[in-house]
């Protein structure tokens, strides 16, 4: 996942995705998270709040900012990348609408996180990221956290995951000029994108799609933020 704030802001595995209720190491620090930055600002979707109560966000961040993982803010993950603001995450993953039987395409794994959050709402989870050595390392921490109908590959985001097309719902965890084509290809009629569109350097707005039965796009923006750029392969080679 990338960094996302409010302006204030071939690999794979298949194992099941634990539900379990928010105990254990810092049950109460992501109570707390849910009930002051994320119910408290509007999210009431209830499979969405329960997931962010599940997942063990300070797994997902450097262990020296391991106490930091709960905060109100994006925190840095290494590769010039963050996992985003908490109210970021849950905000854009209510959006989706999702339910035990989605099919759901993450772009910009990170460190996992966003797509933990799917794994525990959604029947399937694909996620895409772009930096090799966050893509290893996201496998593995899923892997190690019990989180598997989550599927991780290496690959440029920009051209989806066309092999495990179509989605019910499609999540873009980085900035781009426009909503790229390939994405609204792989989406399902009837399903809804949701992604950052703006430049780097200037104004970034969150962006709904929702695509019709017949094909036709709907495109709805809603908020103002910051996401680092959505980065091609051309641009890391």
């Amino acid at each position: 996942m990338r960094r996302a704030t409010l302006v204030l802001a071939g690999f794979g595995l298949i194992v099941a995705a634990p539900r379990a209720p928010a105990q254990g190491p810092r049950g109460r620090d992501r109570m707390a998270m849910v009930a002051e930055q994320i119910a408290g600002r509007g999210v009431r979707d209830t499979a969405t709040l329960r997931a962010m109560r599940t997942v063990p966000r300070h797994e997902f961040v450097p262990a020296a900012l391991s106490d930091e993982a709960y905060g109100d803010h994006p925190l840095p993950i290494g590769f010039g990348q963050t996992i985003s603001q908490p109210y970021i995450v849950g905000y854009m993953t209510e959006l989706l609408g999702l339910g035990p039987r989605s099919r759901v395409l993450e772009i910009g794994a990170g460190s996992g996180y966003q797509a933990a959050i799917l794994a525990e709402i959604a029947g399937e989870v694909y996620t895409v990221e772009i930096i090799g050595a966050l893509a290893t390392s996201a496998e593995e921490r899923l892997r190690r956290l019990g989180y598997g109908r989550v599927q991780v590959r290496r690959g440029d985001g920009f051209e989806g995951w066309k092999d495990a097309a179509p989605f019910d719902a499609i999540i873009v965890t980085a900035a781009a000029g426009f909503v790229p084509p390939p994405l609204v290809e792989q989406l399902k009629p009837g399903g809804r994108l949701v992604i950052p569109v703006g430049s780097v350097y200037g104004a970034q707005n969150l962006v709904l799609v929702g695509k019709a039965r017949d094909g036709s796009l709907t495109p709805r923006t809603l908020l103002p933020v910051r996401f680092v750029p959505l980065v091609r392969t051309r641009q890391i080679r």
